[in-house]
C-alpha cells in the first residue's frame, strides 16, 4: 500500500529545491529539520508556504523539502516554486490561481559576473582627473 506523493522541482539562483507532497497535516521538513528552525525568519516562512495560500489548501499536506545550494533567500524561492509545481500535479485544475499570483514563473535572475579590471560586475574605480 503506497500513499499518494506528488513531486515538484524548484530553481532560484544557485539553489535547487526538491519538493515531495504527501497527504497530512500541514508539517513541512527541510533537510530533516523543522521548517521554523531552517527559516527562521518570518519573511522566507511566508515566501514558502504561498502557493498553499493561494489554492487554500494550507494543512492538506506534509512538506518534504531537500534544498541544496545558495542562500536562505534563494531556497526560499526554490521551495515556493517546488510546491507550486508539485500541487500542480495533484490538482492541475490550480493552474489558473497558481499562474495569476505568478508562483509558476521561474525567477531567472541571476548574480552577473565580475568583469576584468573592474571592481565587481559593474562598479568602476573611482576617476582621478590628476
Amino acid at each position: 500500500m503506497s500513499v499518494a506523493q506528488y513531486y515538484g522541482t524548484g530553481r532560484r539562483k544557485e539553489a535547487v529545491a526538491r519538493c515531495y507532497l504527501r497527504p497530512g497535516t500541514g508539517t513541512i521538513t527541510v533537510n530533516n529539520r523543522a521548517f521554523d528552525d531552517y527559516f527562521p525568519q518570518a519573511v522566507l516562512r511566508l515566501v514558502v508556504e504561498r502557493p498553499f495560500a493561494t489554492t487554500e489548501t494550507a494543512g492538506t499536506f506534509d512538506v518534504v523539502l531537500s534544498i541544496r545550494g545558495g542562500g536562505q533567500a534563494g531556497q526560499a524561492g526554490a521551495a515556493r516554486l517546488g510546491i507550486a509545481r508539485a500541487l500542480l500535479e495533484f490538482k492541475p485544475e490550480l493552474r489558473s490561481a497558481l499562474k495569476a499570483d505568478g508562483l509558476l514563473t521561474r525567477d531567472a535572475r541571476e548574480v552577473e559576473r565580475k568583469k576584468y579590471g573592474r571592481k565587481g560586475a559593474r562598479a568602476r574605480f573611482q576617476f582621478s582627473k590628476r
